[in-house]
């Protein structure tokens, strides 16, 4: 498998705070990547800096061998990189399918928030009078398991359905690296449980993945390979078992957090 992306000397500082420190570390295309680290360990602002929310005080992104390092959000969007949010972003006054269909439109004329806009003040039709949209937007739905809910406003979603809801978002992209910020966080077991395989499903379609994480069951369940961050800095990387029994990463990590045991 080919490299997908790859990050060298990675550094984030703000202002007196550096929040990831020369941080290398590369994902094989089709992999998933588990990134786990204590609260604050910066594995937030790394999403952030591979998806182009922030821009690196120094070091190189290359994704598909092409540096983004100061490339925008909406620019490795189109690229081929999405990703959700720890806290759930979705547009809470749209429909589930509405949500879907605004990351479907051509946004070099119409944005997201500007057909949102439209949508809530003007009742205008521009989200759904594409019918190969609409059908997409369905089809994303009954993936992610949420057919059901398409014309329900998404605030008023149960907060697993939300998470579901924003993964078929990122999805309608048409993404070959999702980033996920801990799509588990706040589930039951049995959502837990279904949450995972979805994640394996999306994997199953050659769809590389970087996910952020706190519960170890769904990193030793479906990581190819770990990543640990420690105050910004990479402290271990490899098999997910060998990184799981590191001493150093049991230390920093594993021994503090309540939630690896889970």
């Amino acid at each position: 498998m080919s490299e997908i992306l790859r990050t060298e000397k990675l550094t984030k500082n703000f202002g007196g705070l550096c929040a990831v420190k020369d941080v290398s570390f590369s994902i094989k295309e089709g992999n998933i990547m588990g990134l786990i680290g204590p609260n604050g360990a910066g594995k937030t602002t790394l999403i952030n800096l591979i998806s182009g929310a922030f821009s690196p005080s120094s070091g190189r992104i290359v994704f598909d061998d092409r540096d983004i390092s100061r490339c925008k959000a909406y620019t490795t969007n189109n690229m081929g990189i999405a990703r959700t949010f720890q806290i759930v972003r979705i547009f809470s006054q749209l429909t589930a399918r509405e949500n879907i269909l605004a990351a479907l439109v051509d946004r070099r004329r119409n944005g997201p928030w500007k057909l949102m806009g439209k949508a809530i003040f003007s009742k205008s039709s521009a989200l759904t009078d594409n019918k190969e949209a609409v059908r997409e937007a369905d089809r994303l739905l009954d993936f992610v398991g949420i057919n059901q809910y398409g014309d329900e406003q998404a605030g008023s979603l149960p907060y697993a359905l939300s998470k579901r809801l924003e993964i078929a978002r990122a999805m309608a992209t048409r993404p070959r690296l999702l980033l996920l910020d801990e799509p588990s966080s706040g589930l039951n077991p049995a959502e837990l449980v279904d949450q995972i395989e979805l994640i394996k499903q999306i994997n199953r379609q050659g769809i590389t993945i970087l996910i952020i994480e706190h519960v170890m069951k769904v990193i030793m369940d479906i990581s190819h390979r770990l990543i640990v961050l420690h105050y910004g800095e990479k402290i271990a990387e490899g098999d997910p078992m060998k990184v799981y029994t590191d001493p150093q990463v049991v230390e920093a990590y594993l021994g503090d957090d309540t939630d690896a045991a889970h």
